[in-house]
């Protein structure tokens, strides 16, 4: 009944970071998924949905008996590249990388390197302070944590934003599709227009510079955004918008471009992302 009901929609699925099992914790928890539980659900998925690539997924045009899928990984992490990526190749199955190029080569992003190891997250408070006060710019976020006396963690390799020679390696796998993340992964409704200009037209650029199939999308960082960033967003090029929250997305909807997407954090079992995606429980 779920797929005769959901038969033809569109389902965007927003992963980050893959880790093996045995990876001791670390970072933001809910963002570095266990591989054998990734392997897990893209075999669910299969069995499920007809998985496509986004711009497949986006074509008013394209239909299907079954549900469309589309994977996409933001941030372009190391255990993304290394880990998750050869999953898909070995099922044949594409998907598209958002990259913030000032974050590549980072030894770790401030929301894994200020997590509580004990708790693998953030206190609110702070996390709203960095979002929002400080427009999640990492080196400001840094530099107040310093102020307080803290001392940022050091991350395993793994959970570390790939190189561009590891990106360029990981380009080359087939179905393999790259997109933007904005330049450094602010938070783009907290900036003047000044600010999103230099965080949205510059990594478009920069990709196509260096790589053959660069996609004009763009993945919101936090999933944050305005209309003022929208607005900017397209004004650069860019011809969709993901957020990375939300739900279905009907056939009729897919020219709004301005998708939502299923985020799939760490914690979410097997049992509960087939309900899930089946459309059996809600987004």
């Amino acid at each position: 009944m779920a797929a005769a009901l959901h038969r033809g929609s569109r389902l965007v699925l927003a992963y980050h970071n893959i880790v093996p099992d045995a990876a001791a914790p670390a970072g933001e928890r809910s963002l570095h998924l266990p591989i054998s539980r990734f392997r897990e659900q893209l075999d669910a998925l299969q069995r499920t949905h007809e998985i496509v690539t986004l711009a497949e997924l986006i074509a008013p045009s394209r239909s299907s008996n079954r549900p469309l899928a589309a994977i996409t990984f933001d941030d372009a992490y190391r255990g993304c590249l290394s880990l998750g990526l050869p999953e898909l190749e070995s099922r044949n199955v594409p998907g598209t990388v958002f990259v913030a190029p000032g974050l590549l080569g980072s030894a770790g992003c401030w929301w894994d390197r200020l997590a509580h190891v004990e708790v693998g997250t953030l206190a609110p408070e702070d996390r709203d302070h960095i979002l929002n006060t400080l427009a999640g710019d990492t080196k400001a976020a840094l530099e107040w944590v310093r102020s307080r006396g803290d001392t940022p963690a050091d991350c395993p390799p793994l959970y570390g934003i790939a190189t561009e020679g590891e990106l360029q390696a990981a380009a080359r796998r087939p179905g393999i599709r790259l997109g933007a993340h904005s330049w450094s992964h602010r938070n783009l409704s907290r900036l003047s227009a000044g600010e999103l200009a230099t965080e949205l037209a510059p990594p478009l650029s920069w990709l196509r510079a260096r790589f053959e199939d660069v996609a004009p999308w763009l993945a919101f960082p936090y999933g944050l955004h305005s209309p003022e960033a929208i607005g900017e967003a397209h004004r650069a090029g860019y011809e969709v918008v993901l957020r990375v929250n939300g739900g279905w997305t009907r056939s009729a909807d897919v020219t709004a471009r301005n998708l939502p997407r299923l985020n799939v954090p760490s914690g979410l079992t097997t049992d509960r992302f087939m309900l899930k995606t089946r459309g059996i429980i809600p987004l």
